[in-house]
């Protein structure tokens, strides 16, 4: 009798968290397109995602590129956009949650009954649609620049892939610098201070072997590395002799080395964000 009632428990509270994910995936869902048409009521919240990697592409590709390589440093330069591309997204999960929490609007969220997860999974997931179009308007920059995939389609789709999940990775370390800053005017500060280290102290856009040693270990280990080189990899964009790679492990296999940092930047960020969240929230 015990052990059925144990089973019957036990099938139960699986049934019960199902129910609460499937609830927060709605929520999530829902908050999504509140963030979505708050994108579209301010154009400059989209402009500003579009024409940012735009200008790096052709500040990039012609103002630098002369010297450091021409049409092949052009080829090499795409993947390193992409993937700056997916860091700076960040910047709007961190004043978009910032300003939500400045202006009362969790506030409301509060009064709801939905999971804090709902909350934060809602401006994430807007957040990496606006990434992914930017990263639409990124390729076609690039094409326009001398840019080729020249790799298969699903080595192209995988490439995308790697850069949209680390796009949402990183969207929840925007998220959780916007909690902890609370105000607009700090949280894009802040965004600045790890933002710019993490994409230019890197192979994205150059060599490491002419950083000193400690920023040279930095980059060759710094998933914006891996990512540009997975990039590189999967669309058959070449590296120019000039600029040598690190030979280390995290740039010999950047594609798993891509993914598995994504994986941990979510699985220490998310919980991180949630109990910040819920600290905020609670009284």
């Amino acid at each position: 009798m015990s052990t059925t009632r144990t089973e019957v428990t036990g099938v139960r509270s699986e049934a019960t968290f199902l129910a609460a994910g499937a609830e927060t995936l709605r929520n999530g869902y829902v908050l999504t397109g509140r963030n979505m048409r708050h994108v579209a009521r301010i154009p400059g919240r989209i402009t500003t995602g579009l024409v940012q990697p735009v200008m790096f592409v052709v500040l990039f590709a012609f103002v630098f590129g002369g010297s450091l390589g021409g049409e092949d440093y052009r080829r090499f330069l795409m993947a390193g956009i992409f993937a700056q591309s997916m860091v700076f997204n960040a910047s709007f999960t961190t004043v978009g949650l910032a300003n939500d929490l400045q202006k009362g609007i969790v506030e409301r969220f509060r009064s709801l009954p939905m999971s804090p997860l709902a909350v934060i999974l809602g401006r994430t997931t807007s957040d990496m649609v606006v990434g992914v179009a930017t990263l639409v308007v990124t390729a076609l920059c690039g094409l326009l620049v001398g840019w080729r995939i020249e790799g298969s389609p699903a080595d192209a789709a995988l490439a995308f892939g790697v850069l949209v999940l680390f796009g949402f990775a990183m969207s929840w370390v925007g998220a959780t610098v916007g909690v902890f800053a609370r105000t607009v005017e700090v949280a894009q500060s802040a965004g600045l201070i790890w933002l710019f280290p993490l994409s230019l102290i890197s192979t994205a856009f150059v060599s490491a072997e002419n950083m000193p040693t400690p920023l040279r270990e930095f980059a060759a280990w710094n998933p914006v590395s891996a990512v540009a080189t997975s990039v590189r990899d999967l669309l058959g964009n070449p590296v120019p002799a000039n600029l040598p790679q690190p030979d280390t492990w995290s740039l010999q296999h950047p594609t798993l080395y891509a993914v598995l940092s994504s994986l941990a930047v979510l699985a220490v960020f998310m919980p991180l964000v949630l109990a910040r969240y819920r600290r905020l929230t609670r009284g």
